[in-house]
């Protein structure tokens, strides 16, 4: 299907002669008790639970992007995410924007602060989409996007990633002045229409993407340092982790946690997955007790009379070993299951898509690259481990934390013992700091953000298992997405140009994008 394509046109003696017979049909069928317009209000849910759900989907689905970045491995069969196989992504994330224009128009008519926010989330929601499909393609349809045949376009050109990541930074500006200047709004069940909070959400993920942009910045044209320091120095960010762009659960069929496993919600997938030994093996050689409201301590050595508060209970397996390994490991009892609770819980937590613990992270890193001074990088970050093990004290009953529950002082002391507290050169304390930002990502951040972030950044280390990594060639790692078959099919000039100006014709997922040179 043409995502960009705006209307469908109908000969107009077709329209002429159904007029009379529509306006008929019309008023027998209509439903004297439902809305036969839509609202502004009613549009901003439906964009935001689209950006939201498109990121969270339930089950199997919620599992994937966490195989791609080795918190999770799957025994039911060879999953080519966790074993690095990328194949064609898809441009749907697009076809929500539709409903920005509709959404403006009803607007149109409240008053200006109610406008100015719905004018904001706009811009939100556009910069996320964009930004999401971009990282995973590199080149994307950007200012013909959404364009269609009233406006002469049904094929859009492709603008170069760079001027795609211009506009982001753009928009996001944009969103920032209109939520400064807006009042709260309705049709939001995220932050209550709170412009406040939407505010801070805005000015957070522009620095999330202004990180992604550190290599980029000897660039005018971008200004990555200057636009980074002016945002921490003069606009609101997150303040803690009920901040968090994040989706809360209730008891009601479809709407609960996506790993629950309960009458309102069966889930069958929950006998096959293991936590990693890339989440695993740095929380215990950290003594990090979050390991313990993660997992499940492995079968095999609570037989053999290991509890479950002691380190050594828990095993983690290897994601890139051979899936014959994997799952003989899973019959013989050793490895680890999610924690109980989040399959026994409707509302096991809030998912978030972006989080307070992010942000600290993102500011202590942009402290050790210079970017920023004043605080210290030490306090951004340990505020960041600080908020994730609060978060999961929150959340977690405790039932289900085997003993080791984290107390006030474990976490006000935990970021200064000597193996975690930042140390060493800058290289050193990057890696620090992505590590920590991992493990604080367990079933968090759907979007491939530890991906990304390994990508990025060479942090953590994956492991390259040549006799089992499915990419091509199988000496390397993957680094994006290929093109979606749809827009090869109905926009092939326009793609095969893309492809051609960054790839030198080749789509394929070890070509690097222009973010990452």
């Amino acid at each position: 299907m043409k995502l960009f394509l705006k209307y469908i046109t109908i000969p107009l003696v077709t329209v002429t002669a159904l007029v009379s017979c529509t306006q008929k049909f019309d008023e027998i069928n209509t439903n004297p008790d439902k809305s036969t317009t839509s609202t502004d209000a009613w549009l901003a849910t439906n964009m935001i639970t689209s950006i939201t759900s498109s990121d969270i989907t339930s089950t199997k689905g919620f599992c994937q992007p966490f195989m791609l970045s080795k918190y999770v491995l799957w025994t039911e069969n060879q999953v080519d995410f966790q074993y690095n196989k990328i194949a064609r992504t898809g441009f749907g994330r697009l076809s929500v924007l539709r409903n920005v224009a509709p959404m403006l128009n009803y607007a149109a008519t409240e008053p200006t602060g109610i406008k100015n926010a719905y004018s904001a989330l706009a811009h939100f929601i556009r910069a996320w989409q964009f930004y999401q499909l971009s990282m995973q393609v590199g080149d994307i349809p950007y200012s013909d996007a959404l364009k269609g045949q009233s406006d002469g376009i049904i094929k859009p050109k492709y603008d170069s990633q760079k001027d795609v990541f211009k506009g982001i930074l753009n928009e996001l500006d944009s969103a920032n002045t209109l939520f400064a200047s807006g009042t709260d709004f309705s049709g939001d069940f995220i932050y209550s229409g709170s412009v406040d909070k939407w505010r801070r959400l805005t000015n957070t993920f522009e620095l999330h993407v202004l990180m992604q942009l550190h290599k980029k910045t000897g660039d005018a044209d971008l200004n990555v340092i200057s636009r980074f320091k002016d945002i921490v120095a003069n606009r609101p960010l997150m303040r803690d982790y009920n901040d968090n762009f994040a989706v809360k659960y209730v008891n009601t069929a479809g709407y609960a946690y996506p790993w629950s496993n309960t009458p309102i919600q069966l889930n069958s997938f929950t006998i096959y997955p293991m936590v990693g030994a890339t989440l695993i093996t740095p929380l215990k050689n950290l003594q990090d007790r979050r390991l313990f409201y993660y997992a499940e301590p492995a079968p095999t050595q609570i037989t053999a009379g290991k509890p479950a508060s002691d380190w050594d209970a828990y095993i983690g397996v290897e994601a890139s070993d051979p899936f014959s390994s994997t799952t003989a490991a899973r019959a013989a009892g050793k490895f680890c299951d999610f924690n109980n609770r989040y399959k026994d819980l409707f509302n096991a937590e809030p998912v978030g898509l972006l989080n307070y613990w992010d942000l600290q992270f993102i500011l202590a890193e942009a402290t050790v690259r210079g970017w920023i001074t004043g605080t210290g990088a030490q306090s951004y970050y340990a505020a960041g481990i600080q908020s994730s093990m609060n978060f999961l004290v929150n959340y977690t009953p405790a039932a289900y934390t085997h003993g080791m529950a984290m107390d006030a002082t474990y976490i006000a002391n935990y970021p200064t013992t000597a193996a975690v507290a930042l140390t060493g050169n800058s290289e050193n304390q990057i890696k620090q700091i992505i590590t920590q930002k991992y493990l604080a990502g367990f079933l968090q951040g759907c979007d491939y953000n530890a991906w990304y972030e390994n990508r990025r950044t060479g942090y953590p280390a994956f492991v390259l298992n040549s006799a089992t990594n499915r990419n091509l060639p199988a000496t390397q790692f993957p680094v994006r997405w290929l093109y979606p078959q749809s827009e090869l099919d109905v926009n092939a000039d326009n793609v095969a140009a893309a492809i051609q100006s960054q790839y030198g014709g080749s789509d394929d997922a070890n070509q690097v994008m222009w973010l990452l040179k």
